[in-house]
């Protein structure tokens, strides 16, 4: 039982990191775009490539990494947003501080804080309330790790 809840838990994680490196690029490409190309503010831009990664990490792990929880309705839908909202505005933080506290107004240092620092400490966030908020599963207790 244990080598098998351990290869679930693997697997779980790995679909969960594919989903999101695949939402990761659209997030990144599309911030890129708009803070180059289209020439939009960063909080924009964020906020505009924000949507876009969140609506393909959602499909990928209803349609994949968790199909198996049968996810119906709105329900879903609205709290894996809201999670994601709570993992974007940490998002955001990290770009305001960046950007508008301490001054690193280039496009470069818009991608790192915005799209790098702010990305990981916001997978943590999504990760868990993914799991454990949107996508539950019977017998399972909240936490990843226990």
């Amino acid at each position: 039982m244990v080598g098998t809840r351990a290869w679930g838990d693997r697997r779980e994680l790995l679909g969960f990191a594919a989903v999101g490196l695949l939402a990761y690029a659209v997030d990144l490409a599309l911030f890129t775009c708009l803070r180059g190309p289209a020439a939009l503010d960063p909080l924009t831009a964020k906020a505009l490539s924000f949507v876009a990664g969140c609506t393909v990490a959602y499909a990928g792990n209803a349609l994949g990494t968790y199909r198996h929880t049968h996810p119906r309705g709105l329900r879903p839908y609205a709290v894996f947003f809201a999670v994601n909202i709570a993992g974007a505005v940490v998002q955001l933080l990290c770009l305001t501080v960046s950007h508008y506290g301490l001054g690193l107004t280039s496009q470069r240092a818009d991608t790192v804080s915005g799209a790098g620092i702010g990305m990981v400490l916001a997978t943590v966030l999504r990760f868990w309330g993914t799991r454990t908020l949107v996508f539950r599963t019977e017998g399972r207790v909240g936490s990843w790790t226990g």
